[in-house]
């Protein structure tokens, strides 16, 4: 899609990303191990067609999120769109759940069959008949290894299934392995103001081998949105729990964090615009 907003390279995916993508974990409603709560599908469609027709041109999602619903979410949103008006579509596997327990957290499975399962069903989601982005999400801990799923991510691409590879929640050694089998397109890890770990590692990794980067959860989970006063924070802090709106598990759980946070416009500036970058953040 042509986009007025400034743009910038993902790597050599050929792909050129606005500072800024729609993040698509929330709109997968609830009623799952690491649900947001509840959402209106019809608010969701109507947020990203806003996104989208305010020149966003990237959407942001995963199989897991919602359990699959998030990606029907998004579909259901572009659905109609003309091809020059449609925004890059990701989306990660690797995560397996239960769906006789909906509540019981995902596996992190990399075996070949399950990983090409996967695809064909976010495809089928998505309704498209490529994706742009397609990630693994977290390593595999079913003993499978990484050459071995990576080698299924190569070969897919190579198929025409997926655009680009990445990783997401990969470590420098794990990169260094997977760009042995195949070149690894972009990386995702989490990065903010709060959470700047990636900067001396994954980050500098990712400028050497000129591989895209986006960031996931740049505003902390909401902590630097301005949503969250020094009084909410106390109240949390006192109660020894973290905001009841706040995922279990998620970046935005320890309830310290709450007590040093201090709201500055400025810093939500900065971080906009390392939402997607090449290489390491401008």
């Amino acid at each position: 899609m042509t986009t007025s907003l400034p743009t910038t390279r993902l790597g050599w995916t050929g792909m050129h990303l606005t500072r800024t993508g729609f993040g698509a974990w929330a709109v997968g409603g609830g009623g799952w191990a690491y649900a947001w709560g509840g959402q209106d599908d019809t608010a969701s469609i109507a947020a990203i067609r806003h996104a989208v027709e305010s020149g966003i041109n990237w959407i942001d999602t995963a199989a897991v999120y919602g359990l699959g619903h998030s990606e029907e979410v998004v579909a259901a949103a572009l659905a109609g769109l003309p091809e020059a008006d449609r925004p890059y579509v990701f989306t990660k596997g690797g995560l397996v759940w239960d769906r006789a327990d909906r509540s019981s957290a995902p596996r992190r499975v990399g075996a070949p069959t399950s990983i090409r399962t996967e695809v064909e069903a976010s495809l089928r989601r998505l309704r498209v008949e490529r994706i742009d982005l397609y990630q693994m999400h977290w390593p595999a801990e079913d003993g499978t290894p990484l050459e071995e799923y990576w080698q299924v991510f190569t070969d897919l691409k190579r198929e025409g299934k997926i655009r680009a590879a990445g990783l997401s929640n990969h470590g420098i050694v794990q990169l260094e392995a997977a760009e042995q089998i195949g070149a690894v397109d972009a990386i995702q890890p989490p990065f903010s103001l709060i959470h700047r770990d990636a900067a001396d590692d994954v980050l500098l990794w990712a400028r050497e081998h000129e591989a895209g980067v986006i960031v996931y959860s740049p505003m902390a989970s909401g902590l630097l949105t301005g949503a969250f006063t020094a009084a909410r924070a106390a109240r949390q802090s006192r109660r020894g729990q973290p905001p009841a709106d706040a995922p279990a598990g998620g970046p935005a759980s320890t309830v310290g964090v709450y007590s040093r946070i201090w709201m500055r416009p400025s810093s939500v500036r900065l971080l906009v615009i390392s939402s997607a970058t090449s290489g390491y953040p401008s």
